[in-house]
């Protein structure tokens, strides 16, 4: 359990107002924000990519897509394919970069409490060493989503 410090330490003298957590909830937590973001780190940038690969419908698909562009996590980007109509890529931004600790946490956690025969994908530096997400005091090294690989690690079922 954290200490919590000075006027922090009676719990019952404040509120958790503005609470940090439950601005980021309102925001990415409802379970196709977040798979979204999974698929976004996996390399999806176009709506038929994440709406198939979630499993969720269009409509579902255009409004996460629409609050997270909106809230400043992605960015559309136009493209065309030959003979087609302007279409957009969503690309993560450096504000969606940054929920990459956040994906990776929940996939280390369902891995470690969810999954008792063993994780699905393992999750490994470029250099193949094993990653794992946790606290830690700076100074130390912070990977991005580029220095990860995520491989098989066991076959489902």
């Amino acid at each position: 359990m954290m200490h919590l410090k000075g006027p922090l330490a009676e719990r019952d003298s404040w509120e958790a107002s503005g609470c940090s957590i439950a601005k980021a909830i309102d925001l990415v937590g409802t379970r196709s924000a977040i798979l979204i973001l999974r698929e976004a780190f996996y390399g999806a940038t176009r709506f038929d990519q994440f709406s198939r690969r979630v499993g969720i419908t269009d409509a579902v698909t255009s409004a996460r897509l629409r609050e997270l562009t909106e809230a400043g996590i992605f960015t559309k980007v136009p493209y065309r394919e030959s003979g087609q109509r302007e279409r957009f890529e969503y690309q993560l931004t450096d504000m969606g970069r940054d929920l990459f600790p956040v994906v990776m946490s929940l996939m280390q956690w369902g891995n470690d409490h969810l999954q008792p025969a063993g994780a699905p994908l393992a999750v490994t530096g470029i250099d193949h060493a094993p990653v794992r997400v946790g606290v830690v005091a700076e100074p130390t090294v912070v990977l991005s989503p580029e220095d990860v690989e995520v491989h098989i690690a066991r076959r489902p079922g």
